[in-house]
């Protein structure tokens, strides 16, 4: 639990960029926290490069790709800060992502990450950690890679879309592979201290020397999401536990639907999303004190920034998607919906206190109105994938080809909603009797097998992370350049592919129908003294 200031900082750093593709804000305020650890990246033009950092020939299929990170730390700032400084130059730098393989690239490039840091004679004995949840965009698709509780979001026409899911160490798959690594899981942390449960650094969680670094109680290890872009993909969202805390994805996602029809610029909104999740007292762990982060990339499809505006504007003044007229837009805080309990079930929303549906909003003259918006605090990701096949969204299709690269990111829906034709994006493929395969922890075991060099294979699979010591500042550069950086195919062996699928179950978000009483009460013993408000997060 972070220690909290008696005045919140709420100075926030805020930037706005684009291209013919895309536009972007961004902000980031301290808030109650006595520093500020989180940190971003945005890079509109993500080039290949050499290990020494030169541009690189681009073999990418892809004609421009754009990349945009969040990273949200915790015990310190200074893995978060390598992260948004060097996440993705690291992934720039991986021979997948020059031959266009940007799944494998992002894969490759956190586990680099993690042997730059512990490689780094600075970071010797550095404790603290991060999440990571980046997006690289190219005119077609784009792609999410997640390791921790930070999220990101998909806002189609007025509906939220995940494009990840938070790691929770009460997550059965997530929990299972903590137990098999010699961890615990205790008041919903790993070892009764972290509070997710994949992350950049954290070492002190991933010193099992007879584990891959897939295999850790803690890994570094990403999830993968793919998304075929469509024209009614509006915009994107990454942020932080500092806001998904507080908001739920479909609040969240209304919330700049909202600012955008005001002709708000998206760091104005980002701005005004924090400010709106600023809680107005200090409480030490408590909702709204966090740190908080938030990128919105906008998905121009062709149009001009001016014309996109008009476009959502128009959408939403017709009723097209869930939202608030224009003139609900939420233009300061802090929120005062703190009675309303959360859902992202658009068909059932939410009853407040007084039985009514909807929720009070503060608006810019300083008066109260109320909207259709459920926007409260979120527990757990998995209250989205319950309610999310009510939103009219097939999370996972099933598909007639195995070899599809498309990842999902979350458990199987029920049987009609698997067979839906609704073309927003693709689950994981099936197996051979029907269900879903598990591809969160990365290729299976027999593929593993046949990947060159198996006596490199072997020998790290027995020392875990204390192969990558610290090296003294006198190792030779180039020589640490390449060993750090490069996890090309024909480098395998010294980070061999995760082979964890027997630690983790098709369930691996934690279905809610199927938690033991045990788990139901540790997430009761969580949620603490919020009397009406529906369910926090444990701080980081």
């Amino acid at each position: 639990m972070g220690q909290n200031l008696s005045e919140p900082v709420t100075e926030k750093s805020s930037a706005d960029g684009g291209d013919e593709r895309l536009i972007y804000g961004v902000a980031s305020m301290q808030g109650w926290r006595f520093s500020m650890e989180d940190s971003h990246s945005a890079v509109l033009d993500l080039q290949p490069t050499k290990q020494n950092g030169e541009p690189s020939e681009n073999s990418n299929n892809e004609s421009k790709l754009s990349f945009f990170g969040v990273y949200d730390g915790h015990g310190g700032d200074k893995v978060a800060q390598y992260a948004g400084d060097n996440v993705h130059l690291i992934v720039a730098k991986q021979e997948a992502f020059k031959n266009g393989n940007i799944e494998q690239a992002l894969k490759d490039g956190f586990l680099a990450t993690d042997r730059a840091i512990l490689s780094d004679s600075k970071f010797e004995n550095e404790a603290s950690g991060c999440t990571a949840t980046v997006g690289i965009i190219s005119d077609t698709k784009i792609f999410v890679a997640n390791a921790g509780d930070s999220r990101s979001v998909l806002g189609v026409k007025g509906r939220a879309k995940p494009l990840s899911f938070d790691h929770k160490p009460m997550n059965e798959g997530e929990k299972a592979r903590i137990i098999s690594a010699g961890g615990t899981v205790e008041q919903g942390r790993v070892n009764g201290n972290l509070a997710l449960s994949r992350a950049i650094g954290d070492f002190d969680f991933k010193k099992s020397a007879s584990l891959a670094p897939e295999q850790q109680a803690v890994t570094v290890y990403p999830d993968v999401t793919i998304h075929d872009i469509s024209n009614d993909d509006e915009f994107m969202v990454i942020a932080c536990d500092g806001i998904w805390d507080c908001r739920s994805s479909q609040a969240v996602v209304e919330f700049i639907r909202r600012g955008i029809a005001a002709k708000q610029e998206l760091s104005k909104i980002c701005e005004n999303l924090m400010d709106n999740c600023l809680s107005p007292e200090s409480e030490p762990g408590g909702i709204g004190c966090d740190n908080m982060t938030l990128v919105i990339i906008g998905l121009l499809h062709g149009k001009s920034k001016e014309e996109w505006y008009e476009e959502i504007a128009r959408r939403v003044s017709d009723g097209d998607g869930p939202c608030a007229p224009p003139e609900y837009a939420e233009l300061r805080g802090p929120s005062v919906n703190k009675n309303f309990v959360d859902s992202d079930n658009l068909e059932e929303p939410s009853k407040g206190i007084s039985g009514h549906f909807r929720r009070i909003i503060l608006l810019s003259d300083g008066t109260h109105s109320l909207t259709n918006s459920n926007d409260t605090v979120l527990f757990d990701i998995s209250d989205d994938d319950l309610e999310f096949s009510n939103q009219g969204f097939p999370r996972f299709r099933r598909e007639e080809s195995h070899d599809s690269h498309t990842e999902g990111v979350d458990d199987a829906e029920d049987t009609d909603n698997a067979n839906d034709t609704d073309d927003l994006g693709e689950g994981p493929p099936a197996d051979s009797s029907g269900g879903l395969k598990d591809r969160s922890a990365g290729p299976n075991a027999a593929d593993a097998a046949d990947a060159s060099e198996p006596q490199e294979r072997e020998n790290f699979s027995t020392s875990g992370y204390q192969r990558f010591q610290p090296k003294s500042p006198s190792s030779n550069a180039g020589e640490e350049s390449d060993e750090i950086d490069d996890y090309s195919e024909s480098k395998k062996g010294a980070y061999p592919e995760c082979s964890i699928r027997k630690f983790q179950s098709d369930n691996s978000r934690g279905d809610k129908s199927n938690e033991t009483d045990d788990l139901k009460k540790s997430k009761e013993e969580e949620v603490g003294g919020l009397q009406g408000f529906g369910s926090k997060s444990p701080d980081q």
